[in-house]
């Protein structure tokens, strides 16, 4: 593949939130949950594991899940005014953004886990940082250096461009399991070893967003 049509394929994809209520195929969940393994992760560990979801009553028992999170949060007077309405969008098009529930009727789901990992680097740390300030911040360090999360996150790129260039639509959700991962991970009957990291919606678009990117310029630069 040549660099001009790997471009096109990566600027071409797009977050897409509504869908057909058209079936995909299982095999082509299989084959691209196969590429997303070939990402590159910490260690080679390989820590990830995948749940490819067609059962409709799942599907929307996980999506129950998390409105009903949402609206525990939204009851509390802390969330008043945290979410302001988004502007509306241009004439023809649908609103940006995640929709409370918009999964619910989605012809796949692809739920992304990884079980929970050590790091011998963080028992130094946690056996240090009481009297040792540098190393209470090495270890906050290497919370937010998480590389459990950065190899999820590598796969699921990898997930979301084969799946684009498939021609199906998805969208790399996260928020939905703020207020519901436990319930997740239950309906899933899942380990407690391991923890649901994001939730990917399948299917084909029914909509073609064109939000576009900021200008390279402004989020790079060159020290030389």
């Amino acid at each position: 593949m040549e660099t001009a049509e790997l471009a096109k394929l990566i600027k071409g994809r797009r977050s897409v939130r509504s869908w057909q209520d058209k079936p995909v195929a299982e095999e082509l969940l299989w084959q691209a949950v196969d590429l997303a393994t070939w990402a590159p992760n910490g260690g080679n560990s390989q820590n990830w594991h995948f749940h490819i979801i067609l059962k409709k009553e799942t599907i929307k028992a996980i999506a129950d899940a998390a409105q009903a999170g949402r609206e525990v949060m939204m009851s509390w007077p802390e969330a008043s005014g945290a979410f302001p309405a988004p502007p509306p969008p241009p004439p023809g098009q649908r609103p940006a953004g995640p929709r409370p529930g918009s999964f619910a009727s989605v012809p796949a789901l692809i739920v992304v886990s990884a079980k929970k990992a050590g790091n011998p680097m963080d028992r130094i740390f946690q056996a240090r940082e009481k009297t040792d300030p540098k190393a209470a911040q090495m270890r906050q360090w290497s919370i937010t250096l998480d590389a459990r999360v950065q190899s999820v996150s590598a796969a699921i790129s990898y997930l979301l461009l084969v799946l684009h260039q498939m021609g199906l639509g998805a969208v790399w959700m996260t928020g939905p399991l703020t207020q519901s991962k436990g319930d997740t991970e239950k309906i899933l009957n899942m380990p407690a070893d391991t923890d649901v990291l994001a939730l990917i919606p399948v299917g084909y678009p029914a909509e073609s967003p064109t939000r576009d990117r900021k200008p390279v310029k402004e989020v790079c630069e060159v020290i030389k």
